[in-house]
């Protein structure tokens, strides 16, 4: 296949490249040729566009679906999903980057209520061989932008990366996701996954998003009444106990290891008063947040 063969040569010719824009948002891109087989669940803090050319599995929030021909992936920060390479003959690239440098600082709207990156939207398009050339040459040109001295090479990567979105959408997303058979433990899995990634709240200006079971389901693209039943079964707590568990430790490591004043952690927490805060965190726990910090000194 002829765009294979382009992407083979320039793999040879650059290799790994990545960058981070030095003013507005961050952007990076990568040849997938020495990625690892299996991509596990973990933290991700960009946006994510992938050429994938090689089979596996790919394992998106609580469902599953086979790549067994060329395809593009789109993933967004929030939701959870891994890949699983059924063979090291895996090609192609993927490209990382915020919501902020593809809007050069302008808030267009958020790239999660787009058509292609939207919580509940289907991520993967499989794609021809005329559509493989396309967005391969769109990666490479990428790559070959990134190495340039061109003093305005960051708008031409927004402005290639805007045309990648596009193609795409001219396309039809695949439709053969397959549903876990231990779709409890899974869901469950998820939410706890889910969870953590909240967390640390390791600034005053970074503040808690998802507060509530609701929140949480409509992240993972499920029916709340499923996170909650599969919450309880797998863990024998609800999902509103181990969201205000996990609230309280945190809240706990704040009063004891920084000096954030009350108002600054509720507000991290996500509450809107801090009065909300106190109330809430003496029925949990018995004491006031300043009881607290006073018995950790």
């Amino acid at each position: 296949m002829e765009s294979n063969e382009t992407i083979k040569g320039f793999y040879k010719r650059v290799g790994l490249q990545c960058i981070k824009t030095p003013g507005v948002g961050h952007f990076n891109v990568f040849s997938r040729e020495n990625c690892s087989l299996i991509t596990p669940y973990s933290r991700r803090d960009y946006y994510k566009i992938s050429l994938i050319i090689g089979k596996g599995k790919l394992h998106y929030a609580d469902k599953w679906i086979y790549v067994d021909q060329p395809a593009l992936l789109f993933s967004n920060p929030v939701i959870p999903y891994s890949w699983e390479a059924e063979n090291k003959d895996q090609k192609g690239f993927f490209c990382l980057f915020t919501d902020q440098f593809v809007h050069d600082g302008n808030r267009l709207g958020n790239l999660q209520d787009s058509q292609l990156f939207k919580i509940g939207g289907t991520p993967v398009f499989f794609i021809n061989e005329e559509q493989q050339k396309t967005v391969a040459d769109i990666f490479i040109k990428m790559m070959t932008e990134i190495q340039s001295d061109y003093l305005h090479k960051y708008d031409m990567l927004r402005a290639y990366l805007h045309l990648l979105i596009h193609e795409t959408m001219k396309m039809h997303p695949a439709e053969n996701f397959e549903p876990y058979q231990n779709a409890s433990q899974k869901v469950a899995s998820l939410f706890m996954e889910l969870l953590e990634r909240q967390f640390p709240i390791d600034s005053p200006e970074r503040f808690l998003k998802l507060k509530s079971p609701v929140d949480y389901a409509e992240n993972l693209s499920i029916h709340v009444n499923s996170l909650n039943r599969s919450v309880k079964e797998i863990t024998g707590r609800t999902t509103s106990q181990q969201i205000t568990s996990r609230i309280i430790q945190e809240a706990n490591a704040l009063l004891k290891h920084t000096d954030w004043n009350v108002s600054e952690i509720a507000y991290g927490l996500g509450f809107e008063e801090p009065a909300y805060f106190t109330n809430y965190f003496k029925k949990q726990t018995g004491m006031t947040p300043n009881a607290v910090r006073t018995s950790a000194v």
